[in-house]
């Protein structure tokens, strides 16, 4: 007991002194600037702009970056990640946009004769700082990145300007046109449905302000006005032309030729064809005023003109707050890394999504997931699932007035809230009489929508029709449906006279969001919406299908389910805590047991019986002994027992005997299964979703406990913390790992947590399979789903276990990662281990696995070496038969 609490003081001492000696961050101080500009179409119009430098932390010369801020705010909304920046290493400039802050001039919504002009200017000014890098020809090193007004510039900019080196634009917009007049019909703004409260919340945002210390975004509602003359309390700072435009359209709520023009002057999708800076878009999942469909028009642009450009979807926007920030940062930060300083830090792959994790255990907060695909195949997503619906022709009235409305979303409540991320106020709210509905029939497995799905309608009705369109998650049980995103696509449907009905096909708004099984998808078509002008005349139409399918859109390298961290993984530094103690006290440390080989009459058995076989010295490396005594290896197919004859199943790597497992409604996950995995082999186990794959592994790893049957891992039978585990390597159901520390602390966190030598733990053998570089030192909350993926299974393979039991292992992987991927496993079952994978990528099963166990509702339908199956299978593709083929025919076959 002494020495338990001899522990526990070192280890809280340490704590402390960590505590006392981690470095601080340096310090950083800005330096005020009024910098003068010349702008407008003659360059006639001088500006005083308001702005901040904060030299680098470190001193010397280093890349600038410029950091622009929101649409009503100033200088001051971005500092802090200004300094954060600085301390990175960074020259940054901030600074208030024109009409904004203590800035002069009028706001002309970020137009190539004013403000672009201004940051041509800003980078005039860095060029001539001694603390900014040059480029080979005299350029400043430079970056932009700013969110929502403040990305629109940035994108701008680097069309005008090629000394532009990199950009980070977020929730910003393409076609400012578009955006204000959305038609899901596909018409374009002329016929668009006027986003009236968004509208209202922007233009609002250019009155005279106080000081400029207003909260970055559109969202920043609450600033405090100066005394206005009449005029500036008609139009506040904005440029008369501005003014006048917004005053028209909000007036008849329709989009004049005159308006889209001018909106498209300060439109980055006109002109983003000439961005040659490589570009990081990131855009909001939770985000009606700039949906993501505005960052996909942006990356179309940009990607023509042979620019790299990578597009992440992420979990927040206008609509809901930045509750990412601190990933939001090192997404930047690695970005400006890779771009400017050329420091070599990873870059996200061509498109990034963030879903939902689940919370941490202990502090109860949200954690996030980021799987990555290594191309952008853009809204319409890689394959399209067409899912059925049902539902009669119904009539639906528009109110006199439009009012009451519907309610999808309540624009704008995430920045007036505060921003934290979790404020997104989707309601869904349909008012009786002015909606139509249809359904589908509970889905069978679920259904991962990434793009913008579509449907075919038809509209009865006269004249003009304004819809609204949406797609509910809707629950077998009490909760009310849900809205994802709060997103509704709203169209402008023209019935001509003298016909009854036109067809026409809504783009539902994009969202990546998964349907799980049981649940239903609802189309509801309404009438109102609260967020958008609609016609006052009372009118009555009536809504039906004009083809009977709802087009889904898939993105086949994300479809996967992505899952959170494993309880067991918040456990693990307790855990650690609690081995030392016990190692302490008993002086015993839990190892593999490994012992020489001594040759001895060896027995070789095969399938057909014994048979005298040499066993030669090539192989003596690789045997492994549990009681000094005897060891058993497989050699050229068959199992070879060295030392004192033992029975087979004593050395078998892996047997599964009789395993029943049922659910607690009594249903069969794993159904009187049994096979057996030898030395050396790859085992592929395979099955559709819902075959007991899953739920077979866990029972292999002793976290669930069988029913009947029984799993033996070289001779010993597998329960719950059996030492023979010791010998398991494994990853399934999704990487799991502490958030905040990196990944290197990660795997040698785990590692300790096995009370083994560090010796034995092989990390560089680990990491070189990891292949992460300098993230390996990051915050594991700041990687990709890719790069967790990599990091879980080098920590399955810490130590070398000789049994591997990987599920889904290249999941996240981009194809020269998955094929690397495939060698390591061959070449790890080569040097005499073993190795089960679990994967729904039958090709890369046959590339990769020597044999194939197929499951199927719990059972068992196949087993065998992958050659045999192949060689009796029938081809169905003109080109030898495939595992693909020999999979549905088994399933097919059991159905």
């Amino acid at each position: 007991m002494k020495r338990v609490a001899a522990l526990v003081a070192v280890l809280a001492l340490a704590g402390v002194v960590t505590w006392l000696v981690w470095p601080s961050a340096p310090e950083v101080r800005g330096l005020d600037q009024r910098i003068s500009v010349m702008d407008g179409p003659a360059d006639d119009q001088r500006v005083e702009l308001d702005a901040t430098f904060f030299p680098p932390a470190g001193g010397g010369k280093a890349p600038a970056v410029l950091l622009a801020h929101g649409f009503g705010g100033s200088k001051q909304s971005v500092r802090q990640q200004a300094v954060r920046l600085a301390q990175d290493g960074y020259a940054v400039l901030t600074w208030s946009a024109r009409g904004f802050g203590r800035s002069t001039g009028e706001i002309a919504l970020n137009s190539a004769d004013y403000e672009v002009k201004d940051v041509k200017q800003l980078i005039d000014w860095l060029a001539k700082r001694p603390e900014v890098r040059l480029d080979a020809a005299g350029d400043p090193r430079v970056g932009i990145a700013g969110g929502s007004y403040g990305g629109a510039i940035s994108l701008m900019t680097a069309a005008y300007d090629t000394r532009v080196d990199a950009i980070v634009p977020q929730i910003t917009w393409a076609d400012l046109a578009d955006a204000l007049f959305p038609d899901g019909g596909g018409q374009g703004p002329a016929n668009g449905v006027f986003k009236r409260m968004w509208a209202g919340y922007f233009f609002g945002r250019g009155a005279p302000v106080q000081g400029g210390g207003a909260a970055q975004g559109l969202g920043a509602l609450t600033q405090q006005a100066v005394p206005m003359t009449a005029e500036q309390a008609r139009c506040g700072r904005f440029l008369p032309a501005v003014c006048e435009m917004y005053q028209q359209v909000a007036k008849t709520g329709r989009a004049t030729p005159e308006a889209i023009e001018l909106l498209r002057k300060s439109s980055p999708v006109a002109v983003a064809n000439r961005i040659k800076a490589p570009t990081l878009l990131i855009q909001g999942q939770r985000d009606s005023l700039f949906p993501l469909g505005q960052a996909d028009a942006n990356a179309k642009a940009i990607a023509s003109a042979g620019t790299p450009v990578s597009l992440a979807w992420f979990d927040g926007g206008h609509d809901g707050g930045n509750g990412e920030a601190d990933w939001l940062y090192d997404q930047t930060a690695g970005w400006f890394g890779h771009y400017l300083k050329g420091d070599g830090s990873p870059v996200p792959q061509k498109f990034t999504v963030t879903r939902d994790g689940g919370r941490d255990p202990g502090t109860r907060q949200r954690i996030r997931l980021h799987p990555e695909s290594g191309s952008y195949p853009g809204l319409g997503g890689t394959a399209t699932t067409a899912i059925p619906l049902t539902g009669p022709e119904q009539n639906i009235a528009n109110p006199p007035g439009g009012s009451p409305a519907s309610i999808s979303t309540v624009p704008g409540v995430g920045g007036l809230l505060g921003g934290g991320g979790t404020t997104n106020l989707s309601v869904g709210l349909d008012m009786p009489g002015q909606v139509a509905t249809f359904e589908s029939a509970p889905l069978t497995a679920p259904l991962q929508l990434t793009g913008s799905p579509s449907v075919k309608l038809k509209v009865y009705g006269k004249g003009q029709v304004t819809l609204f369109a949406k797609l509910y998650d809707v629950a077998d049980n009490a909760q009310p449906p849900n809205l994802p995103a709060g997103l509704v696509s709203p169209l402008r449907v023209t019935i001509p006279d003298g016909v009854e009905s036109v067809e026409t096909t809504v783009t539902l708004p994009a969202v990546d969001f998964r349907f799980a099984v049981g649940h239903r998808l609802r189309l509801a078509v309404t009438t109102t919406d609260m967020g958008y002008a609609t016609p006052t005349e009372p009118a009555s139409y009536r809504i039906g299908l004009a083809a009977p399918a709802l087009a889904v859109p898939t993105v086949a390298a994300l479809a996967a389910p992505t899952t959170g961290v494993a309880w067991w993984v918040w456990a693990m530094p307790l855990a650690a805590i609690a081995l030392a103690a016990i190692i302490l006290a008993t002086g015993r440390t839990p190892s593999r047991r490994r012992t020489p080989f001594t040759r001895k009459a060896a027995t070789v058995q095969d399938g057909n019986g014994s048979t005298p076989v040499q066993l030669d010295d090539s192989h003596v490396s690789t045997l492994v002994s549990d009681n000094g005594q005897t060891t058993t290896i497989q050699k050229d197919g068959a199992l070879v027992a060295g030392g004192d004859p033992v029975t087979a199943g004593e050395a078998v790597p892996l047997e599964i005997s009789g395993l029943t497992k049922a659910y607690r409604n009594g249903e069969l996950a794993v159904d009187d299964l049994s096979f057996r995995v030898e030395r050396g082999q790859v085992l592929g186990l395979l099955g559709p979703n819902g075959a007991g794959k899953t739920t077979t592994m866990r029972m292999m790893m002793g976290l669930i406990q069988p029913d009947a049957g029984e799993v033996r891992i070289f001779g010993d039978r597998v329960t719950p913390g059996a030492p023979v585990l010791s010998r398991l390597g494994s990853f399934v159901e999704g990487p799991g790992f502490l958030p905040h520390l990196s990944g290197r602390d990660n795997i040698e966190l785990y590692w300790a947590a096995t009370g083994r030598p560090t010796a034995d733990a092989r990390f560089d053998d680990a990491l070189e399979i990891a292949d992460l570089g300098k993230a390996l030192d990051r915050a594991v909350r700041t990687y990709s789903q890719g790069m967790r993926q990599r990091l879980a299974i080098a920590q399955a393979m810490l130590g070398l276990p000789d049994l591997l039991v990987l599920d889904e292992p290249t999941n996240g992987l981009d194809p020269p990662q998955i094929r690397e991927m495939r060698e390591v496993l061959k070449r790890y079952a080569r040097d005499g281990r073993t190795v089960v994978v679990s994967s729904h990528l039958l090709a890369e099963v046959e590339q990769t696995c020597s044999h194939a166990v197929v499951m199927h509702r719990g059972r068992l339908v196949s087993a065998g070496p992958v050659s045999v199956l192949l060689s009796a299978a029938v081809s169905t593709n003109g080109h030898g038969p495939r595992l693909e083929d020999v999979f549905l025919d088994l399933i097919g076959q059991q159905s």
